[in-house]
Order: C-alpha cells, then sequence, then structure tokens
C-alpha cells in the first residue's frame, strides 16, 4: 500500500516520500519493510547503531525503566538514571569533570559553542570571541553547527545568515595540491593554523572533529595531525573542542579518538552511539577548568542558560548505561578491531572497480570515492541523485546504503559479525558495478 504520510524525510527530495518502504521490525543487522523483504542496514540506522536491532538487554533496560520514571525535568530537579549515567561517562572519559545532556547531536555541539563563547566572558576575557575550525567539518544542521561545520553542498541556501569562522584546510591523501607532498602539506596545514593564532588572540575555540572528518567524506587524519592542533591549542590558550558525535564509542576502533589522538579536549559532544541507537541523547563534557567558570552567586549571572526539555531523560539514560557497560561486558572495541580486517580483505577488489578512485577506512567506517576518470580524479557528479541510484541498486543487492555526494558510505553496526560484513561488503561490490552506467 502507498505511504501517504505527511512526514518530512532528511535529505530527499519531498516529492519521493510516497514511494518509500515501510519499515516493521527489526532484529540484528536486519531490518524488514511491510512486504516481508529484509535489508542489511549498511549504515546502522545513521551510524547510530551498536548491538543490531532488538537486543534484549537494552529493551529490558528500556521496559525496566518505564515501568518507574518516563520523564522528570532537569530544571532544580535530578534522576537517578541521568545521575548514574553521567557518573560512569566521566569515569570513562580522561580528564573529563561534568556533564551536560542534550537530546542530538547538533545541540550538543551547539552547547559546546555556547560553553567555549561563554568561558572567556565567565573570566572577564572580552576579546576571545572567534571560532576557528576546518575546512570540510560537520557538526550538524542546527545554524551554529553549520557555521561551523559549513559544507557548501548542504548548508549554501544559510550562508549569510550563519556567523563566520576561521576556516583552516585539512591534510587528505587523495587530494594532495600540487607541489606538496602528504608530509609536507600536513605541515603546511599546521603552520597555517599556528600563524593564525600567533598574529590574534581573539580565538576563543577551535572545533573540529574528532580522529575523522565523517560526513565530509571519510577524510581519516594522519597520525598526530589532531594532537598536534591540540598542542596549538594550549600553547596559545584556545578552548579546544572535539566532536566525538559520529567517531567515538567504537566506530574509528577505540572508545574515544581523543584518547588514541592523544590529545585532550576542553570540551567534547558525546551523541549517536551513547544509547546504543535505541533512543535519542546527546551529552557536552568539559574539563574541570571550563566547568568552574560558570561558578558563582545568582547575580554574577555565570550560569550556562541552556535546556531541552527531554534533557537527561531517564529512559535514555538507562539504555545509555546500559549500552555502555555491555562494551565491557561483551569486549566490544576488541571485537570491533578483529572485524575491521575484514574490509583490508576488500581493498583490491574494490579498488578494481574503474569508477573507485579511492577507499578510505578505519575501524567500522568506510567511504568509497567514486570518479569519472582515476588519473584525473574527477568526481562523479552525474545529473540523476546519487544517493538515489545506490539506494535502488542497494536494496536489489538486499542492503540498505547512502551516499554523501560521490562517496559510498559503508557504516554497519558496530557488533555485526565477520560474516555479515563480509556479505556486506560483497553485495556492496555488486551495487556499485550494476549503478555505474547510472552514474557516469
Amino acid at each position: 500500500m502507498k505511504n501517504t504520510s505527511f512526514v518530512w524525510h532528511p535529505n530527499t527530495q519531498m516529492k519521493e516520500w510516497g514511494l518509500f518502504d515501510e519499515i516493521t521490525s527489526a532484529k540484528g543487522v536486519w531490518l524488514k519493510d511491510s512486504k516481508g523483504n529484509k535489508t542489511l542496514d549498511a549504515v546502522a540506522s545513521m551510524w547510530c547503531n551498536v548491538w543490531g536491532h532488538s537486543n534484549p538487554e537494552l529493551i529490558n533496560a528500556i521496559t525496566n525503566q518505564s515501568k518507574k520514571l518516563q520523564h522528570s525535568s532537569m530544571f532544580n530537579l535530578t534522576n537517578e538514571p541521568a545521575e548514574k549515567l553521567a557518573k560512569y561517562l566521566v569515569k570513562i572519559s580522561p580528564k573529563m569533570h561534568k556533564v551536560f545532556y542534550s537530546d542530538n547531536g547538533s545541540s550538543a555541539m551547539e552547547i559546546a559553542i555556547k560553553m567555549a563563547l561563554q568561558y572567556w566572558k565567565n573570566i572577564g576575557e572580552k576579546n576571545k570571541t572567534k571560532i576557528a575550525t576546518l575546512e570540510n567539518g560537520y557538526h550538524g544542521d542546527t545554524f551554529g553547527a553549520m557555521s561551523v561545520g559549513y559544507i557548501p553542498e548542504f548548508f549554501g541556501k544559510f550562508k549569510k545568515q550563519l556567523f563566520t569562522t576561521l576556516q583552516f584546510p585539512v591534510p587528505n591523501k587523495y587530494r594532495v595540491p600540487k607541489g606538496f607532498t602528504f608530509l609536507d602539506y600536513q605541515n603546511h596545514c599546521l603552520e597555517k593554523i599556528e600563524n593564525e593564532f600567533a598574529k590574534k588572540n581573539n580565538i576563543a575555540a577551535f572545533i573540529m572533529e574528532s580522529g575523522a572528518q565523517v560526513a565530509g567524506g571519510v577524510i581519516i587524519y594522519p597520525k598526530g595531525f589532531q594532537n598536534k592542533i591540540n598542542k596549538l591549542c594550549k600553547e596559545y590558550n584556545v578552548i579546544f573542542v572535539l566532536d566525538e558525535i559520529a567517531t567515538g564509542f567504537g566506530r574509528l576502533g577505540s572508545m574515544f579518538q581523543f584518547q588514541e589522538q592523544k590529545s585532550t579536549p576542553d570540551i567534547v559532544a558525546y551523541g549517536k552511539m551513547l544509547t546504543g541507537g535505541y533512543l535519542t541523547m546527546a551529552a557536552t563534557l568539559t574539563s574541570k577548568k571550563v566547568y568552574d567558570s560558570f561558578l558563582g552567586e545568582f547575580n554574577d549571572w555565570k550560569h550556562l542558560f541552556h535546556g531541552h526539555t527531554y534533557t537527561g531523560n531517564p529512559i535514555a539514560a538507562a539504555v545509555a548505561l546500559e549500552n555502555l557497560k555491555m562494551y565491557k561486558k561483551y569486549k566490544l572495541i576488541e571485537k570491533i578491531q578483529s572485524t575491521s580486517k575484514i574490509f583490508e580483505k576488500y581493498y583490491q577488489k574494490i579498488l578494481e572497480i574503474d569508477i573507485v578512485g579511492d577507499i578510505r577506512h578505519k575501524g567500522m567506517l568506510m567511504g568509497i570515492e567514486l570518479v569519472t576518470d582515476k588519473k584525473k580524479k574527477t568526481p562523479i557528479q552525474p545529473k540523476k541523485s546519487i544517493n538515489k541510484i545506490f539506494f535502488e541498486e542497494g536494496k536489489r543487492q538486499g542492503i540498505y546504503l547512502r551516499t554523501l555526494g560521490n562517496i559510498v558510505m559503508i557504516v554497519p553496526p558496530l557488533a555485526i559479525t565477520k560474516k555479515e560484513l563480509e556479505l556486506l561488503l560483497e553485495k556492496t561490490i555488486l551495487t556499485i558495478k550494476a549503478a555505474r552506467s547510472q552514474v557516469i
């Protein structure tokens, strides 16, 4: 039966809505639609699913909490699940001190931006008002997040309404400018940051995704790059803000990328996989230095004016806590590091396809860049939506795929088995080959 819903679907032509399949149930890595078709969830339901669908332990956490307290405001009140989760997050997040809850990643980044800017005002420094970021970064779809993570293809229509930022290039091994080696270009990017820091004393914060740029094309940072930015921020007294919403909790093979990258944020944002992908929740964590700047008497007006209706929702907090404890119980990070080696077995097979220019992979994330000419590295830009083509061809193969521009994204549930991942990659190869004639 044709779907006649009046819901708008994100990042999709609105007129297509009535053609969408209706998902009625899911188990493990498989989605099932109203017609009984099963589809492998190759994007982890927008990069958030950890254990697969219908996990009994997570469902029990939700059910048990829902019988006791469904929601209670955190304005002048608190609740046990939110308190327990905050203590656990601080315990597992080195040098983080306090937790500020929200209900989605964009909001967590808006909060981080406000904290970073207000920090300087709270300590009496009025000059530090500018935000520095990396080009091609992505931090969400709200206005502050669009400003610090400006991708023209996504947000060009709103450019005049966004606040300005200082943007710096990010090294992409596949697209190194002429006249540079990859190492030279890394140093060039870092030198540009340091020169700006040294020249101006008005930069309040440097904001970047931690470990890799995901929505911007799966750009994996070279070793030491993030660490060096961290050191520059410390040297020049700039608040260092990291976005681990898509890259933390195991997606890139470590619990937190800022640990692997040997960098210490002043503020860090978590989301997506925080609840295992079962309920919406996000968190912004701060160092003691940042938190202490907000302390004072009421008339000092140092408090952060920000709050959401569902901040610290008890059911979301309960399932998030159960999810995080399961990481340790089932040794998920070790499993990810083993399973992710399956991707490497398929590199050559994927690269042999004539429209594949580059493969970028880390942990449980892979980006496959499509080009019309391998030597010239010309991105594929067909008149028809690449995403639509790959969704339809993937569906025929029994996998749910999405693309971002000319990048085929593979972002499966973290606990996917090796056998299921092999099936997914085989089906992805077939999908790329089947889509070839439609995109060139």
